[in-house]
């Protein structure tokens, strides 16, 4: 199960902290359009001149930002990542966005420049110095140019086929919201309760305690991941959307998740309800696997080697320690 995060929050932040997580995520930002264009440019040439003037702009900002810093606050710059702050925008690794070809790398660009519009209009409103306000609302207006830019791309290089951007958003959107924290919870429910549940029962082979323990292993981990998720983003810079709707989605897959293999140990016979749990495991972890390949765009194959592998050693050691 997943903790409440340790990382800091973005309303907990200074000014001078602020501008020196605008600096290091331009910079970030910059080297991964390099990266795309160096991927694309044997293939995809015009998009990778794209790519280039929108690294060549970000390094521009990141000028900007800089001049900015030291005129207010001095030349030496903390350090401070995107990584550090809870609820920031993610960007996944060059090498993966790579390898899932060029529509994915088309709609990932739009995403970074809607998410660096959001940041850039959060932090606007946080700064009462005007010319850091006037700097970070260019910035956001410029980000928002880059992500019609980024948009447009979608569309490039495919003939007469047509996208609709607005279904795409939404498409993302719930992505973010429902299926991300949705599928954390199922695998954390699936996953996490199978120890429990099965040393219950081959230590006391008694179908309703085993039931009573999954339940209650079930319902208690679907509470804490459910908070935690709610607690742990605010969505705000994120744009993963409302922390109840993410809640929800992750309390109430992880609670369904563990009752899925709870729920035979209502069958009064002890090897009959145990076989069935077991059919119900198997199900669970390939439906797993499946979602990450469908939503997630992680290969299959791995997919089923991380969820399938990691749900037997934990099956196995839940049977291991109630058979001792």
């Amino acid at each position: 199960m997943r903790f409440f995060t340790q990382r800091r929050r973005f309303s907990d932040l200074s000014e001078q902290e602020v501008l020196a997580l605008a600096i290091s995520s331009e910079e970030d930002d910059a080297r991964i359009y390099r990266s795309y264009a160096e991927r694309l440019r044997t293939d995809f040439p015009d998009t990778a001149r794209i790519f280039d003037g929108m690294a060549e702009e970000e390094d521009t900002h990141r000028h900007w930002l800089i001049d900015l810093h030291a005129k207010r606050f001095g030349p030496v710059i903390p350090l401070l990542r995107r990584e550090h702050v809870a609820g920031f925008y993610a960007r996944r690794p060059v090498w993966l966005v790579e390898n899932l070809g060029i529509d994915t790398i088309r709609a990932e660009a739009a995403a970074m420049e809607a998410q660096a519009e959001r940041f850039y209009l959060a932090a606007a409103q946080r700064t009462s110095d005007a010319d850091t306000r006037k700097l970070l609302g260019d910035l956001a207006a410029a980000e928002a140019v880059h992500q019609h830019s980024a948009e447009r791309l979608e569309t490039e290089h495919l003939d007469d086929e047509t996208r609709d951007s607005e279904k795409a958003s939404a498409h993302r959107q719930f992505i973010l919201t429902w299926v991300q924290p949705g599928l954390a919870g199922l695998m954390d429910g699936s996953v996490s309760t199978l120890a429990p549940i099965f040393a219950v029962a081959f230590a006391t082979q008694d179908t309703w305690t085993t039931f009573l323990v999954g339940l209650a292993a079930s319902v208690g981990a679907g509470i804490s991941m459910g908070f935690t998720e709610a607690a742990s983003d605010d969505g705000q810079l994120s744009g993963r959307g409302s922390p109840i709707k993410r809640g929800i989605a992750a309390g109430v897959m992880t609670t369904l998740g563990g009752l899925g293999h709870a729920l035979p140990y209502l069958i009064p016979h002890f090897w009959t309800a145990t076989i069935t749990a077991f059919v119900v495991v198997f199900i669970e972890l390939w439906a797993i696997a499946w979602i990450q390949n469908r939503y997630m765009n992680t290969p299959f194959f791995r997919a089923a080697f991380q969820v399938v592998l990691g749900g037997a050693l934990v099956f196995a050691a839940g049977v291991l320690i109630g058979s001792g």
